[in-house]
């Protein structure tokens, strides 16, 4: 029966009209993945010399014992929004008249052969068996390799089972939230260093079977409770209903206020929310919050004499606050390509249509801005960053990005996941980063020269400003374009993805 699962995925999968496409993806992403892949054994090589290189004279193999855990942070991070759930795949099998536990048993197994997998198996081989081996002999290096590979397999049965239970909730952001921040701030913050609590059992590892042995069982039931939640809520009906009922009353009166703009941007927003790539943009746009934690307390950037401050908080300031408007509005119409047609054909329904999505960018812009104002805790010089940024932002940049954005978009499926997902980008996605970094910096470069860098950012701050004032002779420069070139977008988007 194993077998013809397989035989029955091979069936799906040549006889899609996107075949000949999905070959050409994979051959490509394949070459990518062998590339990285070799990358990294590289780096397992040469590993020792890294450690030698940034541990000033510590004992390698302590040094890296101690960093484990933050290379485990990292996986779950990276796991979290790369690894994909069985889910689609559960829902073509189960009207087949086939053993549920088969089923689950086959959709586990294929999720596990990916090259998440084998990172850790790549990365930490070289340094066990080079320098490991030297110390504690081959044993203790297979110990120590085998606990740190059984280690990095539990988080794949485990992040089947959170992504499945938690993926769509607020409890699984703030679970991930709290994970990063106990994990890697409270060492950042100085509070308690976490890879000195942990070093001690990746130590004991090198001279006995117990460790590998305690994640061999905890791997054992990572896979036993995705298994069973899986086999659980393995029903049709309840799929349906957990879909309907997750995202009820999920509209926002704010918008309402706005006619039929604001009704339609209340539309787009339970669009971001019901599916899954779009949803994805907005997560990721929650955790870029924290990219000024990179940059604001480091002394390489903030020593920048009197009166002054890096011109590399500029991009910061962008980022943070615009990193939603950056994100979503790059793909501007593609999240409409489903039913463009239908706006097409009411009475100024497109034009509607692009109001509404101006409207809701600057909304949840303006929460990114709120949001970062806690970034005041590095000094007040970060408010007035991210306040001139913002009114960049609104002002200059949210027109430059869509006028990009209107050229020749592409159709795109939102279900989804957004990463390694390329459905909807083109050149032009490629081309907005320009925009994004040079733009402010043409107008703040020449005032924080020939004055300071406060001057540079009220400069900044008034061209958002003015960009505001003519927010509506702005805004149909674009809306002209797409009413322009509606029909050729319309046929674009009939195109078979």
């Amino acid at each position: 029966m194993l077998f013809e699962l397989i035989r029955l995925e091979f069936l799906k999968s040549f006889r899609s009209t996107a075949f000949a496409k999905s070959v050409m993806v994979a051959i490509f992403l394949g070459f990518l993945v062998i590339m990285l892949l070799g990358y990294l054994f590289m780096a397992g090589i040469f590993l020792n010399k890294i450690l030698e290189a940034i541990s000033e004279g510590k004992n390698t193999i302590e040094v890296l014992n101690a960093g484990l855990i933050f290379f485990f942070l990292v996986e779950f991070m990276y796991r979290y929004f790369l690894q994909k759930l069985p889910v689609i795949e559960l829902e073509s099998l189960l009207h087949l008249p086939i053993s549920k536990r088969k089923i689950m048993h086959m959709l586990l197994g294929r999720s596990f052969f990916s090259p998440l997998s084998i990172i850790a198996l790549m990365l930490f081989t070289p340094f066990a068996f080079m320098e490991i081996a030297n110390l504690h002999g081959n044993s203790g290096a297979v110990y120590w390799l085998g606990t740190v590979v059984l280690l990095s397999w539990t988080l794949h049965w485990f992040m089947l089972w959170f992504k499945q239970r938690f993926e769509d909730s607020l409890i699984g952001v703030m679970i991930v939230f709290i994970i990063l921040l106990l994990g890697g701030g409270s060492t950042y913050m100085g509070w308690f260093n976490l890879g000195e609590i942990v070093a001690p059992f990746f130590t004991f590892a090198m001279g006995s079977f117990i460790p590998m042995g305690v994640m061999l069982v905890f791997c054992m039931v990572g896979y036993y409770l995705a298994f069973h939640y899986y086999l659980n809520n393995a029903y049709l009906e309840d799929l349906a209903q957990e879909e309907e009922v997750r995202f009820v009353n999920q509209s926002v009166g704010f918008f309402s206020r706005f006619g039929m703009a604001g009704e339609l941007a209340n539309l787009e927003w339970k669009l971001i929310i019901r599916h899954k790539k779009s949803r994805s943009f907005l997560l990721l746009s929650a955790f870029f919050l924290l990219y000024g934690m990179i940059f604001y307390d480091n002394p390489q950037y903030n020593d920048t004499g009197a009166g002054g401050f890096s011109f590399m908080f500029i991009f910061v300031g962008v980022f943070i606050t615009g990193i939603f408007m950056i994100q979503y509005g790059q793909l501007f119409l593609s999240w409409n390509s489903g039913y463009f047609d239908f706006f097409l054909n009411r009475k100024d329904g497109v034009k509607n249509l692009v109001r509404g999505k101006y409207l809701l960018l600057l909304s949840i812009s303006l929460v990114c801005f709120l949001l970062s104002i806690p970034y005041v805790y590095f000094g007040w010089k970060f408010l007035f960053i991210h306040l001139a940024t913002f009114l960049f932002n609104a002002g200059v940049l949210i027109h430059l990005i869509i006028y990009l954005a209107l050229w020749k978009p592409k159709p795109m499926d939102l279900n989804k996941g957004a990463m390694f997902n390329y459905e909807g980008v083109g050149a032009a996605q490629f081309l907005m980063i320009i925009p994004m970094m040079v733009a402010p910096y043409i107008i703040y470069a020449p005032f924080a020269l020939i004055f300071n860098s406060y001057v540079g950012l009220l400069a900044l701050g008034a061209i958002g400003v003015l960009g505001i004032l003519f927010f509506n002779k702005l805004t149909t420069i674009n809306i002209n374009r797409v009413m322009k070139n509606r029909y050729e977008i319309s046929s674009s988007f009939r195109q078979e993805l």
